[in-house]
């Protein structure tokens, strides 16, 4: 049977090629290529002899484990569509995501059974639960996965697979109601996965059987994922370093402790970790501060980090204590992939600059049409064409307004502002809906979060517009203090207007006891503005 650029069969490649190497470690959890994909087939065999169909939505809402990798491989072999599921998610918040992706199946672990039990009733198209067991815990509504998966078959085969097998990826939610990405198969292996080559330092793939020159002669470079599995970021380099045969090691904690995450890198040899933003930087920087020499950190060579902003003076701190390490700051949306790195500007707005390429470019929307601006000044929206989703699960005018055609080809408008520079080089300003425009004035909050960060008494921070009769809109900063520090509202102004023009200054700080982040953490702006303008009002 010929090969194609499905997951399933991309993975089942690397299996024949290194079978006994590990492929996953989660704590205790030590799966081999060979059992994992073993596991994977009887639970994709489990799940057809359910009636399972090409096509059927499949809800993850599991914490970090085995569990959570086999369910993904099992849908993408039989053709469901694997969707993750925010394990933070209240029961009305299930419910509504469950009944707008009419989800079929759910998986999910013993330590939700109060939530999906009180979720599952409501779910009209929901046919079949999974429950993942665990010691001391009690069984929820389902069958149990383990007693499920082992009844099936360790073969499976499906002639059916195809390049454009649908994987979703479930966006947050924390600037309007979740939505559900559609990728087809290769569509996310070129745009987000990098083809294959990433590791090899050579251009995608041409065909899917190449993996399996590749994969056998390159060391299998240990892989730690910071962030929980249902992060996109987070499956995306987990798929990355499966796809070229490289251990995946992921945080065994339901929670992210900067120490135990260093004993992680120690005990198990790991050479690449990824991050996502300063909310994980800060905190893995201070350990290693407060605990010199404390870890064996010689084998990491790697520090990647996408999905928010790293700032620099963050990357600065690190290189001083960690001289060794490659240091990758991305970008990637759930909608457009990942478009690559680039180096913040030295001058000026902005905190990444990327060079100009076929796939990518800025399109002014502001007057109703579609135009690419090229001369230096000019802004517009971040975009990306080519691999690309093919659209909102269920939400035909979203997908429209994002997934636009423009000169015969699909453009994702990233939501991202940019502009083009001095150079031809398109910088990236921030994420347009958080935009703050204050008299007249566009604020991005990542570069005003950037700046207050270098204040020693910030923990974490962000930073929105709240109502103003004069401004329209005022930038003011919501803070998380850091333990033991003294917050000084003048020190603070300071040290901000050393890095920032005055009209981006903060207006106020309110304090709050902790900053509100997803588990892998990304930036709540929703709750971050109702906070201020809450103590606005109060004040």
């Amino acid at each position: 049977m010929p090969r194609t650029f499905n997951l399933a069969d991309l993975f089942e490649i690397v299996v024949e090629a290194v079978p006994e190497r590990l492929a996953f470690a989660c704590g205790a959890e030590r799966l081999s290529f060979r059992t994992l994909d073993i596991r994977s087939n009887q639970l994709g065999n489990a799940l057809r002899a359910r009636g399972v169909k090409r096509g059927d939505n499949v809800g993850i809402q599991l914490y970090n484990s085995a569990a959570y990798l086999e369910t993904f491989l099992a849908c993408c072999k039989i053709g469901a569509v694997p969707v993750n599921v925010n394990y933070r998610y209240v029961a009305d918040e299930l419910v509504q995501l469950f009944n707008s992706l009419d989800l079929r199946v759910l998986v999910y672990g013993a330590e939700f059974t109060a939530t999906v039990a009180e979720t599952v009733p409501r779910v009209q198209t929901l046919a079949l639960s999974l429950c993942v067991s665990k010691p001391g815990l009690a069984a929820g509504p389902g069958e149990d996965y383990e007693q499920a998966l082992s009844g099936g078959a360790a073969t499976l085969s499906d002639p059916e697979r195809s390049d454009n097998d649908i994987y979703m990826l479930c966006t947050g939610g924390t600037t309007g109601l979740p939505k559900g990405v559609m990728w087809p198969h290769k569509a996310l292996f070129m745009a987000a996965l990098g083809g294959g080559g990433y590791y090899f330092r050579r251009p995608p793939i041409e065909h899917p059987e190449v993996l399996a020159e590749l994969v056998p002669n390159a060391p299998p470079l240990a892989y730690l994922a910071t962030a929980p599995m249902m992060h996109g970021a987070s499956m995306w380099a987990t798929l990355i370093s499966l796809l070229s045969g490289h251990p995946v090691i992921v945080n065994d904690q339901n929670h992210f402790d900067a120490e135990h995450i260093w004993d992680i890198v120690e005990r198990d040899g790991v050479n690449v970790i990824a991050i996502v933003g300063d909310a994980m930087a800060l905190p893995l920087v201070q350990a290693l501060e407060r605990h010199p020499g404390r870890w064996n950190l010689s084998r990491l060579m790697i520090f990647g980090n996408g999905g928010a902003v790293f700032s620099r003076h963050l990357q600065e701190r690190l290189k001083g204590l960690l001289p060794h390490l490659m240091l990758n700051n991305g970008m990637a949306s759930s909608e457009s992939g990942v478009i690559g790195g680039g180096e913040k500007p030295v001058e000026g707005d902005g905190f990444m600059r990327v060079t100009p390429r076929p796939d990518i470019c800025v399109i002014d929307t502001s007057e109703g049409g579609l135009r690419v601006v090229s001369a230096p000044g000019e802004q517009g929206t971040l975009a990306r064409s080519g691999y690309t989703p093919v659209g909102y699960y269920g939400d035909a005018k979203k997908s429209a307004e994002t997934f636009v055609r423009m000169d015969g080809r699909i453009w994702v408008l990233t939501g991202d502002s940019a502009r083009i520079d001095a150079s031809g080089d398109i910088v990236v300003l921030g994420r347009g809906s958080q935009c703050i425009n204050s008299g007249g004035e566009k604020v991005f909050p990542e570069e005003v979060e950037e700046a207050a960060r270098r204040y020693a008494a910030v923990r974490d921070v962000l930073v929105v517009g709240i109502a103003d009769e004069r401004w329209g809109q005022k930038v003011v900063a919501v803070v998380e203090v850091e333990p033991g520090q003294r917050f000084d509202e003048a020190e603070f102004e300071q040290v901000c207007r050393i890095h920032l023009s005055g009209y981006k200054l903060p207006r106020a700080v309110f304090i709050a006891d902790q900053v509100r982040r997803s588990p892998a953490g990304k930036a709540d702006y929703r709750w971050a503005k109702a906070y201020a303008a809450e103590q606005a009002g109060a004040s």
